[in-house]
This record gives C-alpha cells, structure tokens and sequence, in this order.
C-alpha cells in the first residue's frame, strides 16, 4: 500500500494547508468495474463486478460549529460549505458536492438526528469522472462512512451499502444497488455475485491466467445529468407490467423484472419466450400501455411513471426485457464456469462477455460509437472479450486478456486509439490500466 500512505501523507499536507489543523481520520472508497451484468441489478438482478485498486479518500475532521465545509484537492471542484442540519440537493446540477450530500442526509435520515456538528473534509479521487467505474457512487459511499465515524455509530457493511444506495437516488438517479455493495463487501483478490433482496456477496474465483484491462473511450457521461438511464429503467418497468398482466399476475404491485420471473417460478429461458409471446418489437406508445393496462394517461403519468420519464413519446419494451433477462443468464453462466474452471475458461468468460456487449448496444442501446470502436481494437489485439462497462453511451470497456499477451495487448491498443487521435491527451494512467480485484471501503485513524 505505498502509493495509498503516499496519498494519505499528502492529503493531510493539503488538509493543513487548507483548514489549518490536523485530519482525525481518513475514509477511503474503491470504483468498480462491473465485469459482467449490465442495466440488471435495478431489475432485481445479481451483478458480478469487482472493487478496482482506482477510489475516493476523504480527510476528515469534526467541528464544534454545524458547519460542513467540502474541498476537493481537484481545482475543477470549488469549494462548498452549508449548515450541517439543512441539506439541499440540487437535482438539476449534479455538482460534485451534492454525492457527498447524499450519502451525508441518508446516514442523517437512518438515524432520524437533527442537530448534527460538522466537519472539515478533503476529498481526493482518482476514478476518472464519468468514466463508468462508479467515481459518484464510491463518493456517496465514502460520505455515508465518514458520516457515520463522526457521529461514532455502528451498521454492518450490507446496511450501509443499502443507506447508500437508496440516498444517492436523491440526486436523480434510479440505480439499482450494485455500485455502492461492491464499494463496501469488495475484498481483494476477488470478484463478488451480488444478490440482492435480501443483499448477500459471495465470492466469485477469476482465472489466474487471464486479466482484466479497462479502457476508458474519453467520452464522458454523466448519469444524473442525462435522461436516457431513467428512461431505461422506466422501460424495464413498464415490460415488467406488461408480462405480468399478460400472465394474468397483479401487474400493479409489480415494479422489476425479477419478481415476475419469481412469481411464474420459471427459468431466465423460460422469461424470454414469455417475452417473445407478450411483447412486441416496436416501440409502445403511453397510449397503448395505457389501453394494455385499463388505466388512464394521468395514471400512467402521476402512478407509474417517474418526473423524468413523464414527456417520453415511445417506450422499448421488448427490446429491454430481451437484454435483461439474456445478461442475468449470462451472469450466472460466467459464476459458474469459474467455478468448474475448464481448460479453455478464458475463451468461454470471454464469448460471454462479447455476447453481453452485443446485447447492450443492439437490445439496450445504451453504447456508443467510440465504445464500439474500442471493444473492436481491444478484440483485434488479443482480448478474448470485450465490453462496455458502467451505464454506458460512454465511460470504459473491460476486456479479459490471456495474460502472456497484456504488454503488446497494451501497446497496440495504446497506439489505435488513444495515438491515432486528440485521445493521446489523456492522462495516460486513467486511460488504459489492468487491474486485479480491490479491498472495500476503510476508515484510517490518524495516528
């Protein structure tokens, strides 16, 4: 851990420097890398990500005033300070701060405390933003860790990655839970499933002789900022609603695709013929979701919609389900073959995860040109798969790399894509890294 007491030792520098005083302690938050399991965890599917060594460190000291005050050792970051007991969070900006403010107000809110002393905090991150290796939830979760160490209070790690990932809806976005389990159950060494309602993690053995390299397509996207995540996740719940009624289920308390597949108590095989059978391949419009339904476009807006999604003219349904119910097969295939670790385990991780990036650009469409470029460089040069990682239209690929081929594999994707272009202006580190499994999150006290 040099690099990290490095780190440590240089924060508490700049933490003098800025507030004049000492640190009390430390926080630190890993990025993941979802290695296979896209758009399926706010389904109600398992994930199979991993910690990456990439995370979020805050220095922190408590104060007598109810003052918060927030500094990023990233100028790109202004300062922010606010009153302690008066969190707002701004939906329309997705600002740096506000990630902190919301794992902040959801320890707040789990305890139900109203009159909270504040701190001093330094954040220093080095997650590339926006990138798809989860920089906002790590932030979100090293927040709710260092709230919770102030305040001097107790939860397990699973509940925490819960709070968490229930107040980082507070800044709009309705993701599913996976970002902020693996921020806190991640162990090192290891790839996790993770299964959620009720949460659980179980380790996951990757090859020894394969790695796994990120390749960031220097296309930023933001997910709070755009709408096409909540529409996705809108999608999947009106396909959800639509299969359940077409099975004669009570489609009305249905809200994810798994618990349709729970209560039909039938294989993820068997969801995708009920999904050829019940949905169809053009686009529904709110009107026809409201006639399939019986119920009125009020109630579709103000019941089931969200306030993001209430505008959309045209909704994908088949083609979403499709993708969920094929990637949480795939999930469960990938668990599996590292368990029974056949001779040939790298090729077949691999054509798993080429199977997971055709599905993602083709029945979720949520890739982009630059990430479909790159995945093609990355196969061309000895990946033996190759995908789109973290929400997607942008941010990383992950590929699995036999690992007598790593340097020239590293070499020739350096070249096609980051030399070939302005691209080559990228911190070079943050572009194109291997990377084994990390811890998760920690609290260092200052000694």
């Amino acid at each position: 851990m040099p690099v990290l007491y490095d780190r440590l030792l240089k924060l508490k520098e700049m933490f003098n420097s800025k507030f004049g005083s000492i640190p009390k302690f430390y926080v630190r938050a890993p990025g993941r890398v979802n290695i296979i399991g896209e758009h399926i965890d706010y389904c109600g599917y398992s994930v199979l990500p991993m910690a990456v060594e990439q995370d979020m460190l805050i220095a922190v000291e408590p104060v007598k005033t109810h003052t918060l005050q927030l500094a990023n050792t990233n100028p790109l970051y202004p300062d922010f300070s606010t009153n302690a007991n008066n969190i707002q969070i701004d939906k329309t900006k997705p600002l740096w701060h506000n990630y902190f403010l919301c794992g902040f107000k959801g320890i707040q809110e789990h305890f139900g405390l109203s009159n909270l002393t504040g701190m001093n905090c330094l954040v220093d991150g080095n997650i590339p933003p926006s990138s798809g290796l989860s920089s906002s939830s790590a932030l979100v979760c090293c927040a709710g860790l260092v709230t919770l160490t102030v305040l001097g209070m107790n939860l397990s790690k699973v509940e925490l990655a819960e709070i968490c990932a229930k107040s980082e809806r507070y800044i709009g976005t309705e993701g599913g839970g996976m970002d902020q389990s693996i921020s806190f159950l991640a162990e090192e060494g290891t790839a996790k499933l993770i299964e959620f309602s009720p949460l659980r993690a179980t380790d996951v053995k990757l090859p020894s002789g394969a790695v796994f390299v990120i390749a960031n397509s220097c296309v930023e996207m933001n997910k709070a900022a755009t709408s096409h995540f909540n529409i996705r996740v809108m999608e999947c719940r009106l396909a959800a609603k639509l299969l359940a009624k077409h099975k004669s289920l009570q489609w009305d308390k249905v809200l994810r695709l798994e618990e349709v597949q729970a209560k039909l108590g039938v294989s993820l095989e068997e969801m995708l013929l009920v999904t050829e059978e019940a949905l169809h391949s053009e686009p529904y419009s709110p009107e026809e979701i409201c006639r399939y339904l019986g119920i009125s476009l009020e109630e579709l807006r103000t019941q089931i919609l969200s306030p993001s999604t209430q505008d959309v003219l045209a909704f994908k349904l088949y083609q979403r389900a499709k993708h969920v119910f094929s990637e949480a097969a795939r999930v469960l295939q990938f668990k599996k073959i590292c368990e029974e670790a056949p001779d040939n385990m790298v090729q077949l991780l691999g054509e798993l995860m080429n199977q997971s990036h055709m599905s993602c650009r083709d029945m979720y469409e949520c890739s982009c040109p630059e990430l479909d470029q790159l995945v093609d460089i990355c196969r061309k040069f000895g990946a033996q798969g190759s995908r789109l990682t973290g929400a997607g239209w942008g941010g990383c690929t992950v590929s699995i790399v036999p690992a007598d081929k790593l340097p020239s594999f590293l070499a020739n994707v350096r070249e096609s894509y980051y030399q070939r272009s302005d691209r080559s202006l990228a911190p070079e580190k943050q572009s194109l890294f291997a990377t084994k499994p990390g811890g998760g999150a920690l609290v260092f006290l200052e000694a």
